[in-house]
Formats: structure tokens, C-alpha cells, sequence
């Protein structure tokens, strides 16, 4: 049933990656392609659309006045060239810092937020907005807009207003276009984000890459719901570069983040040292370009993409599967965020660089589905093993033979030994098919071999303990098979009994058992640690502990002592 268990989760890990991928794929390409084309006409001289507008240098202003109070007032002149659809009414949207009053050819079309007055603060309003022009006032020709309003705070930004002509409804319609991908991108993120935490807290095995990813995806969330925030909440201009540093520092987390992921999944061998020299130089991007905000998060990202790189392509040359594709899919993201406005390329960028991520944990979990199943094969193989230690025919022809003599010379001794010998067989047969068993079971089947070899060999073994705690857990058959390995190897004593002697310790990072078999040893053929006895252990010890733990066997003066360590897992 557990067997059963794991290779459904594991299959259900791989169908949700597989469709975790394409709905990043799918999400991606419609994103790609229809802002391509839109960004072109949302974003420079609006070829195709209906009017000619304008925009104000981005020189310092001088406009603002000497004290927080003063009204500024600003006139732009605009020329509004053609209308090729006359029903749509004509909209003018104003980026610019302040509570103001907008205006038309004199005639009021809108306001934002309260002018300060004398004995009343300002009500701040929004960095932009949009206004419907009158159709009376929509003709062709010459028309000026003036501002007039207030700016009691960031006055040291010293901005600029700026104004741009354009379809009213298209004016309302294009961020809403906007967002619905941006949402969809950032659902996708969501989805993801909390499907790799669940993966990472149910999971036996904690792997850092798969809470990495997890912690990346909402990250990349939070970045594009902070970056359009600004179209669901009307955010006062006072509070317009708080949006703006806290997407700064999301994208300098994330810049950090990315490549440490990278590092993790190709085994980078100078993880510190390039990290060091990536937080240094993300550190620089930050003070030279202090308050150019847009700017300081092209350069992380750029500085992110590079380091990525020199990664990806060590793994390339290294042949490490995945790497050549996250080569193609960082360059794919430089070439999208260089060619691509920046609202949209910075984050078309980053879900090239997470489908990149996706892909190679799409490798990963196709590695472990082939680990798991060859886990399963050897599992059954070692079950099958530890079944044939018990019903080898050498071991049953001796052990009947001895139970035949103990039968004829002491019937009473031989109901003994058949009861002994049935234990250890009920034994066996309840622990053959786990994979751990409790420590007292295990001993329970070494004091009932040594019993049945008591009488076998006509050889007295004393079993002792020390400091054993209950609690603990080993795969089966493993002192076990120790116990046999001491039997066949240790000579008969003239007099007294061979002792094996079980300890327990438990250090801060380990455990460890050991077990000294207190007898006069045969002399063993050189290479023997690597007998079917130790070989069976040994893959125990893997199937259970992977690669933490150590086993040793060796010759003491007391006879042969055999150790085996297990740490803590990482």
C-alpha cells in the first residue's frame, strides 16, 4: 500500500509539472506576442492612433514656487491633427505630482484631488489621470492645457507634468488589457508557489531547491501585484515611490535568489565567492543609481541574467543535464527585456527565466520517479534476499540434521530448539517486507538465532546490551546478519561462551551501534568486506539513510568489532 502510495504521488508530481509548464508556456507566448504588437502603439508615437499628442520635456521644472502653498500654473500647447473615429470621444491623460485643476481651452475637464487653501492642507491626488474632452471642444487645430494646482510635498523631485492625447475609452481599456495577462502570469506564480511549499513541508526529503522555487514564484507574485497595484488603488503621489522602492526590493531579493537556485541545482562548486561578488555588485547598482528606480531593476536584473549565466554555462561544459537549455532561455530573457518596454519585458524576462527553473525541475522529478522505481526493485531484491538467508538449503539440510540428533539424544531439548527455530521463521516472515523495523524486534531475532545455533553447532552464545533505546529504528536483518558473519568466522572455545556485546551511542550529528563479538577470530581471506553479508547490509543502510552513514568491521584484541554510524540527515 505504501509502495502503491509513493508511486502515485510520484506520478501525480509529474503530471501537475507537466501541466504547471504549460500553462506557463501557454501564458507566456499570448503575453509575449500581444504585447509585442500592443507595446508599439500604447508606447511610442501611437502611429495608428486617432490623435498627435504631446509630451513635456523631462527637464527640471521651475513652476512650483518658493513656498508649499503656492498655486503653480503650467501651459502646454497641443495640436490635435486628425480624428479618424469621430465616436470615440477624445481623453487626456496627466502624469504629474500635486492636487490640480485641468483644463481645456480655458474651459475645466477634470480635477485631482484639493489645492491647498489657506487655513486647509492639500488633498493629494493620484501621479495620473484621465479626463474626457467635451466633443464640442474635440476639433482640429491648436488647443492648450493648462494645470494649475499645488505640491506641498516630494517637491524635490522637482517632475515635471506631462500630458498625452488618446481615445478616451482606449485611455480606460489598455490597462485592464494589461492586467488581465499580468494576472494571469501572476496566478500561474501563485499556483505555483503554493504547490511547491505543500511539496517541500509534506515531503521526507527537504530540499532546499524545491523551497528556493517555492519562495521564488511568490516573489514574482508579489512583483506584479505591486507593479500594477497602481491600476485597482488610487495611490496619493505622496506615496507614489513607496510602490516603487518596495518593487526594488523585491527584484533585489529575487536577483539574489535566482542565481543561489541555479548554484543549488548544477552543483556550483564556488557557491560563497559568487555570491559575495553578486550582492556587491547589486549593492553598487543600488548607490549609483540611487532614486532612479526603473533604472536600479533593469541593472539587477542584468546583473542577475549574468551571473545565471556564467552558472548555466559551468554546467553546460560540466554536462549536466538542463544546463544548455537555461543558456538559450537567460539569453532569450536579455533579448526580451532589451527590445521590450520595460513594464512588460522585465517580467516576460523573469517567466522565461522561471520556465527555465520549471524545466530543470521537470528533470529532476523525472530523476527521482527512476531512483523511486529502482528504490522499489531493490527493496523487492533485498526481500527476497533476506527470505533466502533463512531457507538456503544449506542452512535448512545442517539445521535439521542437528534437530534429527537433538530429537533422538533429548527430546525435551529438541522441542526447544523447534520452538526456537519457529520463532525466528515467524520472526523473519513478519519483517521481510519493511524497510525499518524497531530495535527490539531485531534483537529478538539475533537472541533467537543464537539460540537455534546454540544448539546447531553445540556452541554456547551469550547476547548483552548496552545503553539500547527502544525508541530507535534499523532495517532488518542487518545485526543479524552481523551475528551470522561472527558464528561462521570465530572459532569454538574450549571453554566459556562467544559474547556479542550490542552498544548504543548518540552523539549531536549521529548515531551509532557496535557490536564486538568477544571470541578468538579464524583468519579471514583478505577482501572480505566485501562478502554477501556486508553487501546485503550495506544496501540496507542505502535504501534507509541514502549516503549518511559509515559501516566498519574490524579485528580488536578482544576478538571482531563492527560499527555502524548513522548522521543526522542534512
Amino acid at each position: 500500500m505504501q509502495t502503491a502510495l509513493r508511486a502515485f504521488e510520484m506520478h501525480f508530481s509529474i503530471q501537475y509539472l507537466f501541466y504547471l509548464y504549460l500553462m506557463y508556456r501557454s501564458a507566456f507566448f499570448t503575453v509575449f506576442f500581444l504585447l509585442l504588437f500592443s507595446s508599439c502603439k500604447q508606447y511610442t508615437e501611437f502611429v495608428k492612433s486617432d490623435v498627435t499628442y504631446y509630451v513635456d520635456d523631462d527637464k527640471p521644472q521651475d513652476f512650483l514656487g518658493q513656498h508649499p502653498d503656492s498655486i503653480f500654473k503650467v501651459h502646454i500647447d497641443v495640436e490635435l491633427l486628425n480624428r479618424e473615429n469621430i465616436a470615440d470621444p477624445l481623453g487626456l491623460q496627466v502624469n504629474g505630482f500635486g492636487a490640480f485643476d485641468v483644463y481645456w481651452d480655458g474651459i475645466l475637464v477634470g480635477s485631482n484631488g484639493k489645492m491647498a487653501k489657506s487655513g486647509r492642507a492639500e488633498t493629494a491626488g493620484t501621479e495620473m489621470t484621465y479626463y474626457l474632452i467635451p466633443e464640442k471642444l474635440a476639433n482640429l487645430g491648436k488647443h492648450t492645457v493648462t494645470v494649475i494646482g499645488t505640491q506641498a510635498d516630494l517637491r524635490e523631485s522637482r517632475r515635471g507634468i506631462k500630458v498625452k492625447l488618446e481615445s478616451y475609452l482606449r485611455l480606460h481599456r489598455a490597462p485592464l488589457v494589461v492586467m488581465s495577462f499580468m494576472n494571469l502570469m501572476a496566478g500561474a506564480f501563485l499556483i505555483a508557489a503554493i504547490y511547491y511549499f505543500f511539496l517541500y513541508i509534506n515531503s521526507t526529503r527537504k530540499e532546499a531547491t524545491v523551497l528556493l522555487f517555492g519562495i521564488i514564484c511568490l516573489l514574482f507574485f508579489c512583483l506584479l501585484i505591486i507593479e500594477y497595484v497602481k491600476f485597482y488603488i488610487n495611490i496619493p503621489y505622496t506615496n507614489f515611490y513607496n510602490r516603487l522602492q518596495i518593487v526594488g526590493l523585491l527584484t533585489f531579493v529575487i536577483s539574489i535568489l535566482v542565481p543561489w537556485y541555479f548554484m543549488l541545482q548544477f552543483g556550483f562548486k564556488r557557491k560563497p565567492l559568487l555570491l559575495i561578488l553578486l550582492i556587491i555588485s547589486l549593492l553598487t547598482i543600488y548607490i549609483v543609481w540611487y532614486g532612479h528606480y526603473d533604472f536600479t531593476a533593469i541593472y539587477f536584473s542584468y546583473a542577475m541574467c549574468a551571473v545565471s549565466l556564467i552558472i548555466a554555462i559551468d554546467a553546460t561544459f560540466r554536462k549536466i543535464k538542463g544546463g544548455l537549455i537555461v543558456v538559450f532561455g537567460l539569453l532569450a530573457s536579455v533579448v526580451v527585456n532589451k527590445y521590450i518596454f520595460y513594464d512588460f519585458g522585465l517580467f516576460i524576462s523573469f517567466t522565461i527565466i522561471v520556465l527555465s527553473m520549471l524545466y530543470l525541475h521537470t528533470i529532476r522529478a523525472k530523476a527521482l520517479e527512476e531512483a523511486h522505481n529502482a528504490s522499489l526493485l531493490l527493496s523487492s531484491r533485498l526481500q527476497l534476499q533476506l527470505v533466502k538467508k533463512n531457507i538456503q538449503p544449506h542452512f535448512l539440510r545442517n539445521t535439521l540434521t542437528s534437530l534429527i540428533d537433538w530429537i533422538e539424544e533429548s527430546p525435551q531439548q529438541g522441542v526447544v530448539f523447534i520452538r526456537a527455530l519457529a520463532d525466528e521463521f515467524d520472526i523473519m516472515n513478519s519483517i521481510s517486507e519493511n524497510t525499518l523495523i524497531p530495535i527490539r524486534q531485531e534483537i529478538e531475532l539475533c537472541r533467537k538465532h543464537l539460540d537455534v545455533m546454540s544448539f546447531r553447532k553445540e556452541v554456547c552464545y551469550t547476547w548483552e546490551e548496552k545503553n539500547i533505546d527502544a525508541n530507535e529504528e534499523i532495517p532488518p536483518a542487518v545485526i543479524h546478519t552481523i551475528i551470522e558473519n561472527g558464528i561462521t568466522h570465530s572459532l569454538p572455545p574450549k571453554q566459556g561462551c562467544i559474547i556479542f556485546s550490542l552498544s548504543f551511542i548518540r552523539e549531536k550529528k549521529y548515531k551509532q551501534y557496535t557490536l564486538l563479538t568477544i571470541a578468538e577470530n579464524r583468519n579471514r581471506k583478505k577482501g572480505n568486506s566485501n562478502g554477501t553479508g556486508f553487501k546485503y547490509i550495506k544496501a540496507r543502510l542505502n535504501e534507509s539513510y541514502g549516503s549518511n552513514w559509515h559501516f566498519d568491521s574490524f579485528a580488536v584484541e578482544q576478538g571482531w568489532c563492527t560499527t555502524i554510524k548513522i548522521f543526522d540527515k542534512k
